[in-house]
């Protein structure tokens, strides 16, 4: 199931943690990206602030993001932590089918929703 890039709403998780050296390093380009890119819907999201968010998810490699296209996640993983990966990937998402069902599933898909429902 692909998505017409004029109508699918993108959203860009990025699961990261304020201790975190890389993540700290991340976040500045990421909002970059979100300002560049309005259209996108991106959140940043502490792990250990927001533990609750994630259930049982446990998020060890940084910077771990979720990408979801109308609510649906396409991409869960870790990226290298240079913006350009993540614009790359971006420019595929609306095209890409959601991920196969799987343990986490449900989770990320509850996640997207609670995310969305959240004032940018």
């Amino acid at each position: 199931m692909s998505h017409s890039p004029a109508t699918a709403t993108v959203q860009v998780v990025c699961l990261c943690a304020a201790w975190c050296g890389t993540c700290r390093e991340y976040a500045e380009p990421f909002e970059a990206l979100a300002r560049a890119q309005p259209q996108l819907r991106c959140h940043w999201v502490d792990v250990e602030d927001e533990a609750d968010l994630l259930d049982e998810l446990d998020v060890e490699n940084f910077p771990t993001l979720l990408i979801g296209v109308n609510g649906q996640p396409v991409f869960f993983g870790v990226l290298l932590p240079h913006i350009q990966t993540l614009e790359r990937l971006l420019q595929e998402a609306a095209g890409l089918r959601p991920l196969p069902e799987g343990e986490h599933s449900e989770t990320l898909r509850q996640l997207l929703k609670t995310l969305a429902e959240r004032p940018l």
